[in-house]
């Protein structure tokens, strides 16, 4: 396995309390002072480019609060070595950013929706900002930010109304509607029970519109599997992380708001990299540990310390 993605948290604050992530609100934030500011995250991107990372992906929280974002998307982009740079977003700041976004040099963008209808989103997010967020998507495509993908969660009772709303995006717009499977990640989240396979979606999706085919998508080395309703402008695909094991193919690494380096996100084994970084470590210091990382990612056996609760707005989405 080549381990050369990194998604890189850069901030734990969100402006959304959606219930499977952050239904509590804000609390517990890291103080600021610990949040890596943005020359240290263009220097480490540049040390993991040495390792291998061709992949960078910006997430949150909610990765659009955070202020002077476009320094960042800039300097990332300036480094020859990496070959794409993604964000993910909950898009509802992303209709008067799309645009800049591109021109700083972003390539593609996930939008993070879980419903298709007005009321049901505020009931997930606690906001009524869906007209926000579906601004942001179309925005999002008009900008060339290619390919636009829609991450939607699941949860029985809550929005399996909108599994077939959803794939109407997907047949109507040039984007790739993906179902992944609901994980809760903490005491406070929606339990364990009120999840919905991506078989169960499948089967609800196929006895309303037919067959589903499979389509195999330009960068689809991902866990997702992409398939397509028949005459469909976009895509469907299913991240099923609880009915199947990928970690064997897993090829990411994870960068915490406040410097740490996760090999796995179920992991409680991290790095302290903003330490070596603050404490100026020299640089063969910082590389003999990222090889480290890497070398334990690769062997994907040694993953075995799920954690029973975190904070996905604290680690990435």
């Amino acid at each position: 396995m080549t381990v050369d993605y990194l998604r890189i948290s850069v901030t734990d604050r969100c402006n959304l309390r959606c219930v499977y992530c952050n239904p509590l609100g804000g609390r517990n934030f890291i103080e600021h002072k610990e949040i890596l500011r943005f020359e240290e995250i263009y220097n480490i991107v540049r040390f993991f480019v040495k390792c291998g990372i061709k992949k960078v992906r910006i997430t949150g929280g909610e990765p659009l609060v955070r202020k002077n974002i476009l320094h960042l998307i800039r300097l990332l982009s300036s480094i020859e070595q990496l070959r794409d740079l993604s964000l993910t977003t909950n898009g509802v700041l992303l209709g008067s950013m799309a645009r800049e976004l591109k021109d700083a040099g972003l390539k593609r963008i996930n939008i993070s929706l879980d419903s298709a209808h007005r009321q049901c989103y505020r009931d997930i997010t606690g906001f009524d900002l869906f007209d926000q967020a579906a601004d942001g998507i179309d925005k999002a495509i008009e900008a060339g930010l290619s390919p636009v993908k829609i991450n939607s969660v699941i949860i029985k009772g809550i929005n399996d109304s909108q599994i077939l709303p959803l794939v109407k995006l997907s047949m109507d717009l040039p984007v790739a509607v993906r179902f992944i499977e609901y994980c809760p990640t903490g005491k406070h989240t929606k339990p364990e029970t009120d999840y919905i396979s991506s078989a169960q979606i499948r089967n609800i999706i196929e006895s309303e519109f037919g067959a589903l085919s499979s389509f195999l998508t330009p960068m689809s080395n991902g866990p997702a599997l992409y398939y397509k309703t028949k005459n469909s402008h976009g895509t469907i695909g299913f991240i099923s992380g609880r009915t199947s094991m990928f970690c064997q193919s897993c090829n990411r690494l994870r960068l915490t708001s406040d410097g740490k380096v996760k090999p796995c996100l179920y992991s409680e084994r991290d790095y302290d990299l903003k330490e070596l970084i603050r404490n100026a470590a020299d640089d063969e210091t910082i590389l003999r540990m990222l090889k480290k990382i890497i070398a334990e990612k690769s062997n994907y056996t040694k993953l075995n310390a799920p954690v029973r609760s975190f904070s996905m707005r604290k680690i990435g989405g």
